[in-house]
């Protein structure tokens, strides 16, 4: 490649930041249990949390947010959650079973998401929320109510295809939810079911990080509460569902320069950025760039909780004054289901350098032992660089930064880490790690598969304990171990 490196550098908080500067722990990790690994930070996620009950209390607004559970498996993420203020949005039987036994009570617990009658009969059995597609939904619950005899079940009514008094706003179509249009049909069945089913809200879910669309679906959902209202219910939540985002990237410079530089790229103007000419959903036509590009906005500035802020306190398109200030009004409490944001800096992928050579046209390929589906962050349109770890030598004093291809271990042509070529600050060697940044929001498991009978990721629990850290599997953390001494074989062992 021609022209400076290209760098694309995490954005890294405290803690991640320093965990990654912890080289000998993290060798002492992956040579205990293997490569790949994924590290979890939940602590990170109990700060999360707070941000996004920070927002709720700026507004005067009650409710609660709900973490997303299929953004990450965890359990260490669930179970340290049970200890904020915030709830868990579960789309499966598994996940709601997962959430009950990390100790989350029903009150916490929304389900969305698509529902076989196993997955909505525990939901009905257990008494959780239950979010709403559509009418089949709504007539399930009402007989599985009604056959064994349950309570009445709390549900939301999932909503779309909203419209606004004001200038039209064009929202991207979703699969999920009922029509706005269609709300009175919705309302015919509750007023047949009023034995078996207890309407509490509306919601949305839409495919976008819009503030525009996201503001005209809360708009109407605040329509529909009074149409509810109307009809003699007594809603008393608006879910706004999740998108709230992620600032994967320090530095909005380089995202600018590298987008620039990708589209040159495609058109001919420079050398190739990627393996075979991948151009993310850009491709050049008799000389005119065609296309669109597939990337999610990695520098986000107004990302997270600072999104939902924005969101409040934007005015209505048709209604004039804050929607924090009109649901407040309302008397609605808020709800919220982030996913990728509330585990924003809650993990890191490390993987193991295997083989680095070069290839017949002096392209360096760095083979690691993982692969595609174990770091996930291009499936999800997200270019970071990875961060080299060295195993225990320092860096020598000619180092310069070095372009690289990295490959993953499958005997498939496809299974590239990353399309794009990767600037390091130096040649890693083998032995040593690559740690893929803030791979907890999707990155680390939604993909993961054991193809070729290769190894899945296992995870990590870890936190710091003064100027050292300690472990545990995952599957071995409870929250008493932030909060209660336990001594170092309790937790898995510490390394300084």
């Amino acid at each position: 490649m021609s022209d400076a490196p290209l760098y694309l550098e995490a954005q890294l908080d405290r803690t991640p930041a320093s965990l990654l500067r912890s080289a000998a722990f993290l060798h002492t990790l992956v040579d205990a249990l293997g490569s790949p690994l994924n590290v979890i930070l939940p602590e990170q996620i109990a700060q999360n949390a707070d941000r996004f009950g920070s927002v709720l209390h700026r507004h005067q607004l009650a409710g609660r947010v709900f973490f997303a559970h299929k953004a990450n498996r965890s359990s260490a993420l669930v179970r340290r959650l049970t200890t904020t203020t915030a709830g868990i949005d579960v789309a499966s039987l598994a996940e709601l079973q997962h959430a009950l036994g990390a100790g989350f009570t029903a009150d916490r617990i929304i389900a969305t998401g698509p529902k076989d009658p196993e997955f909505l009969w525990l939901a009905a059995r257990s008494g959780v929320i239950v979010n709403a597609d559509g009418a089949a939904e709504l007539l399930m619950a009402a007989r599985l109510v009604r056959a064994y005899e349950l309570p009445r079940l709390r549900v939301v009514l999932r909503l779309s295809e909203f419209e606004t008094s004001g200038a039209r706003v064009l929202s991207r179509r979703s699969r999920f939810g009922t029509s706005v249009k269609a709300l009175g049909d919705l309302l015919d069945i509750l007023d047949a079911q009023q034995d078996s089913l207890e309407p509490i809200g509306v919601g949305y879910h839409l495919d976008t990080t819009g503030l525009d669309e996201k503001a005209s679906a809360l708009e109407g959902c605040l329509r529909a509460v009074e149409e509810l209202r109307l009809r003699g219910f007594g809603p008393r939540a608006i879910d706004v569902g999740g998108g709230f985002g992620v600032n994967y990237l320090a530095d909005g410079a380089q995202w600018d320069r590298y987008t620039s530089a990708l589209t040159t790229a495609v058109m001919g103007g420079r050398a190739p950025m990627t393996w075979g000419g991948h151009g993310y959903g850009l491709r050049a036509e008799n000389g005119t760039l065609k296309g669109a590009l597939g990337l999610y906005p990695a520098h986000r500035p107004l990302a997270g909780a600072a999104y939902l802020d924005e969101l409040l306190s934007r005015p209505a398109l048709g209604l004039g004054r804050p929607l924090g200030t009109l649901l407040l009004e309302s008397l609605c409490d808020l709800y919220a289901e982030p996913g990728r944001a509330l585990v924003d800096q809650c993990g890191i992928t490390l993987g193991r350098v295997l083989e680095v050579r070069d290839s017949e046209t002096g392209e360096r390929l760095v083979r690691l032992a993982m692969n595609t589906g174990d770091v996930g962050l291009e499936d999800h349109g997200v270019l970071i660089d990875p961060v080299l770890v060295r195993r225990g030598s320092a860096p020598a004093e000619n180092e310069s930064p070095v372009a690289v291809h990295l490959m993953g271990n499958l005997c498939l042509e496809s299974d590239l880490i990353t399309r794009r070529t990767v600037f390091l600050p130096a040649l890693p060697q083998p032995g040593d790690l690559l740690a893929f940044p803030n791979t907890a929001g999707y990155c680390m498991d939604f993909t993961a598969t054991g193809a070729q009978q290769q190894p899945v990721a296992r995870k990590v629990a870890v936190s710091e304990a003064g100027d050292s850290w300690r472990w545990c599997l995952d599957e071995q953390y409870w929250p008493l171990t932030a909060t209660v001494g336990r001594t170092e074989s309790d937790s898995g062992g510490r390394t300084a």
